[in-house]
């Protein structure tokens, strides 16, 4: 790369806010006290646990300067995407630098006592973590786990025409799996309506303890392969010699690196102008810039004639000992002073007029870019009025919908009515999960290669559908950090695959309600289709609802957990999560053909109370039930009434209580969580003493799980899944896993001594009935037609 053509008194400038930001770094990872070194230092000084990364920090504060200089250049609105998230003293040196810190947290000033303070809390009990967390202005991505940068830059620019998303990715990083998919977000940017990526992949060489994939490989190998994945790569820095770069020239890499920005800019808006005045339709390559710089540059050359410099050596704190040894103490120093800090900061402490001026202002500073902190930018959705999609019930249970289908006639209106603030996500699975309404009213999202036999794709759209559910989360999250809406439809057992980052996100929400300066932003949705229940065609591999417990590991005013019955319960369910803020919001619902149970009205009531009793299903007629049958889910819901059509033919005198829950928390106590039922209202619905057969779409240890306090617990007995399964038909499924209907009535024989003496051949019966059930399905390939055609009695 070309050196740009800086004066020297902007290279000199460029380094000192370059040397200023090293310097707060390393006072954060180490010092207690004395942060201007106004006296020499000392053991007191230091802190007495040393925690932090210094390794990938003066690479992030380099590339830092430089944005704020394009920033200051071009009158650019920036975000900064720091993926090594452990360097986060880098992001906290550049806000408080900037003036952000200091105005988020005034009682960490811009000066020698604010100083002070910021190098004290980090990673020190009750102050900040070692990350670019969420406490951290100007963050959106703490980077802990690694991976999710660049997905996180790319859903930020979508429909963001004025933003560019700075992306630093570790070369570390860049060895993940969600990363190595990210590259291929560049195929679904549109340079007319999104913003614009710029990945800057930091090749400092190594890992913790290993060195990097991509920096031991040939030059020309590595520019093969960015250029394979459809960018145009600048490169920043060494030779091209593997393993060995210098860090002593920083005059020569400042002018590198500003002459690769410029051009990598100048590329991005050139794109976007001829995209956006119609010049071209062909997609571009997008520029990216290749930084190779020394791992703990500027840092510490040799510690007790070990290299560190340019090593693994220097990933964590180069210095270890400095509180024993005196010679790490006095290398500290000397590291400290390096950087010259009498030029950078006054008398005062406050940092020189010199630098200030290179900072942007206001709301173009990255650390105050209101994209950062989405919240502020949020604009409630238009909504329809979802009652308009109901679907009519005349009778409860004898009519069929798909659910799934009815929902997206709905989504299709959502999408219209918000063209700009939101999409749906989802692993080639939107068509199949039945939502396909929504291509009524827009496409696929895709700039590649478009054929005449292919189907709703173009370069604009609102759906977002790639074969990676990490990139379907990331993009998702990355859109609703910078203040908009979406969905994320998956099948049930295939959401697992981001586990951890739905872990991640939650850890996020968790920690920004304590901030009342972060802003709430628009909920985490994921709509779980294609289910265990109905999963019998694809087989073993398909069925897994264990997302559930996953999510109920999380803080419970976070976490919402919905398994509406059926198409208006889920209509009711979707706008409801489509207006909350700060939440994860996890629906369950079917696809397939399904009975329809409640008219709207009673859909919404229903959904409104969470739980509830159906009185046209029980027989209690009033009194104490004899047995309480309660359901979660479309299938078990539909199995536990098919077993109470059951009962009230064989024991028409048994009294018995239908309790069917949408909201799963529900269950919970009320000191567990905000939706919990107090106990007296859990023991009215659920009785203290009487049988409860609960038949649950999860796993059954999880009903336990919410339950085991409740007055009643030893008389509840749960069916669900108990990873029993194949390729099969819908009603071998339940039979496997004991949750069908004639299980459930052996369930109530089993539990409710007052039945008499027949019950003996009765449960006999229903023993056979599974065995003949089970039968017909090997000999004709489906289901007997009582079982396919069953509808509620009248």
């Amino acid at each position: 790369m070309a050196e740009s053509v800086m004066s020297d008194d902007e290279v000199r400038a460029i380094d000192a806010y370059w040397r200023a930001a090293n310097y707060l770094s390393v006072g954060q990872i180490y010092l207690l006290a004395n942060p201007l070194l106004r006296e020499p230092l000392a053991r007191r000084h230091i802190k007495p646990r040393l925690l932090g990364h210094w390794g990938t920090s003066p690479g992030l504060n380099f590339c830092y300067a430089h944005l704020n200089r394009a920033i200051r250049a071009r009158d650019l609105d920036m975000i900064y995407i720091m993926g090594p998230g452990h360097g986060g003293p880098s992001a906290v040196a550049n806000a408080w630098l900037e003036g952000t810190y200091s105005e988020v947290y005034p009682e960490v000033s811009r000066d020698a006592e604010g100083m002070r303070r910021l190098f004290r809390q980090f990673s020190f009990p009750g102050g900040i973590p070692s990350h670019v967390a969420p406490e951290t202005p100007g963050s959106i991505h703490e980077g802990g786990e690694l991976g999710y940068s660049l997905a996180h830059a790319f859903g930020a620019a979508f429909d963001n025409p004025d933003l560019v998303v700075a992306c630093i990715v570790g070369d570390g990083e860049a060895e993940t799996g969600p990363l190595a998919a990210s590259w291929h977000s560049n195929k679904f940017l549109d340079p007319v309506r999104d913003g614009a990526v710029l990945p800057i992949l930091h090749l400092n060489g190594y890992k913790i303890a290993n060195p990097t994939v991509l920096a031991r490989i040939p030059e020309e190998e590595l520019v093969q392969l960015l250029d394979g994945y459809g960018y145009q790569p600048f490169l920043v820095g060494g030779a091209g010699e593997i393993g060995r770069v210098s860090g002593d020239e920083p005059a020569s890499m400042h002018r590198k690196m500003a002459a690769a920005l410029d051009q990598a800019l100048n590329e991005i808006a050139g794109i976007q102008r001829d995209a956006r005045e119609g010049r071209t339709s062909e997609r571009r390559r997008w520029p990216m810039i290749v930084l190779r710089s020394p791992k703990g540059w500027t840092g510490p050359k040799e510690v007790d004639g070990q290299p560190v410099e340019n090593t693994w050596r220097s990933h964590q704190v180069p210095l270890a000992g400095v509180c024993d040894n005196p010679e790490h103490l006095a290398q500290l120093e000397e590291w400290l002073r390096s950087y010259r800090p009498d030029e950078l900061f006054d008398e005062d402490g406050r940092p020189a007029e010199a630098l200030l001026s290179l900072a942007p202002e206001g709301e173009r500073r990255m650390s105050a870019n209101p994209h950062a902190n989405g919240g502020l930018l949020l604009k409630p959705l238009t909504l329809p009025d979802f009652r308009d999609y109901a679907v009519s019930v005349d009778k409860p249970g004898t009519t069929l919908t798909e659910p799934t289908r009815t929902l997206g006639s709905f989504l299709r209106d959502v999408v219209r009515a918000n063209p700009s603030n939101f999409r749906i996500m989802g692993a080639d699975e939107t068509a199949s999960n039945r939502l396909g309404d929504v291509f009524q009213a827009t496409d696929r999202v895709f700039t590649g290669e478009i054929l005449p036999t292919d189907e709703h794709q173009a370069p604009s759209g609102q759906v977002m559908e790639v074969l990676s559910e990490h990139l379907c989360q990331g993009w998702l999250e990355g859109y609703l950090l910078t203040g908009r809406h979406g969905l994320f439809n998956s099948y049930e057992a295939f959401v697992h695959i981001v586990d951890a980052m739905f872990n991640q996100h939650a850890k996020w929400l968790k920690v920004t309600r304590h901030l009342p300066w972060r802003r709430p932003i628009a909920s985490l949705n994921y709509l779980l289709s294609s289910h265990v229940w109905r999963q019998d065609h694809n087989g073993f591999t398909h069925q897994d609802p264990g997302f559930l417990d996953v999510v109920m590991n999380k803080k419970p005013e976070l976490i919402r957990v919905y398994l509406p019955p059926d198409a208006n319960t889920l209509l009711s369910v979707g706008d409801h999560c489509l207006r909350s803020r700060d939440y994860v919001n996890v629906i369950v619902a079917g696809k397939q053909p399904a009975l329809n149970w409640l008219p709207m009205d009673a859909a919404i009531a229903h959904c409104t109370r969470g739980i509830g009793i159906w009185e046209w299903a029980s027989t209690e007629g009033g009194e104490d039930p004899d047995v309480v049958m309660a359901c979660a889910g479309d299938i078990p819901t539909l199995e536990t009434l098919a077993a109470v059509d059951l009962l009230r033919r064989l024991f028409p005198e048994l009294r018995v209580r239908v309790v069917n829950v949408v909201d799963l928390m529900r269950l919970q106590q009320s000191s567990e969580h905000p939706h919990g039922l107090a106990d007296r209202d859990f023991d009215a619905l659920f009785t203290t003493d009487k049988p409860v057969i609960f038949a649950f779409h999860g796993y059954p240890y999880l009903i336990h799980r919410l339950t085991y306090r409740r007055t009643g617990h030893a008389h509840l007995h749960v069916r669900g899944y108990k990873e029993e399964g194949t390729t099969t038909t819908p009603f071998d499924m339940v039979m496997l896993n004991d949750l069908d209907r004639y299980h459930l009535v052996m369930d109530v024989i089993d539990r409710v001594p007052s039945l008499g003496g027949r019950v003996a051949h009765i449960r006999q019966r229903m023993a056979d009935l599974r065995l003949s059930m089970r039968a017909y399905t090997r000999e004709h390939g489906e289901d007997a037609p009582e079982i396919r055609d069953w509808t509620w009695p009248y």
